[in-house]
C-alpha cells in the first residue's frame, strides 16, 4: 500500500494538492493513509469482515477500487483515503464534525467524497469526480 502523492493519476493529483493545501489553510492537519494499492492488498481488505476477522471495509473486489488502478504498468490511483489528526491521533468517529470540514474542503477542491454516499459511505476516502471514465480511458 502506498502513501505516495507520486502514485496519484496526472488529473488526480491537482485535486488532491489543493484540497491539501485547503486543509492546511484550515488547520486541519491531514494524514494520507492510502493512495494506490496492488490487487492483493484489495483482496485482503474484500476478506476482512468477510472470510477474515474485522468489520467490512469495502465492497471493492481487486481491480475494481480506484486505489488500484495503473497507467502504463505503473501506480495511477484515482483515489485517496485521508484521516484527520487532531494533537496528533487520528480522528476516526465519523460523528466527529471535524469530517465535515473535510469532506467540504475536498468537494471544494474537485473531488468527490464517498462521506455522502449512501450505499456504502466511506468517510476517509476521496476520488476523482470522473474516475470511472478515466480508468475507461488510461
Amino acid at each position: 500500500m502506498s502513501r505516495s502523492l507520486d502514485d496519484l493519476h496526472p488529473e488526480m493529483r491537482p485535486l488532491v494538492d489543493k484540497f491539501l493545501a485547503a486543509c492546511a489553510k484550515a488547520k486541519i492537519d491531514l494524514l494520507v493513509t492510502c493512495t494506490w494499492r496492488s490487487p492483493k492488498e484489495q483482496a485482503r481488505l474484500y476478506a476482512q469482515g468477510r472470510t477474515a476477522p474485522g468489520k467490512v471495509v469495502t465492497n471493492a473486489k481487486p481491480g475494481q477500487s480506484m486505489h488500484n488502478h495503473t497507467r502504463n504498468g505503473k501506480p495511477a490511483s484515482l483515489a485517496v483515503d485521508v484521516v484527520p489528526l487532531r494533537a496528533g491521533k487520528p480522528v476516526w468517529a465519523a460523528s466527529d464534525p471535524v469530517w465535515q470540514q473535510v469532506g467540504k474542503l475536498g468537494e471544494k477542491a474537485g473531488l468527490e467524497w464517498a462521506g455522502r454516499w449512501t450505499r456504502f459511505r466511506e468517510f476517509p476516502h476521496f476520488q476523482h469526480p470522473q474516475a470511472r471514465e478515466l480508468r475507461l480511458n488510461p
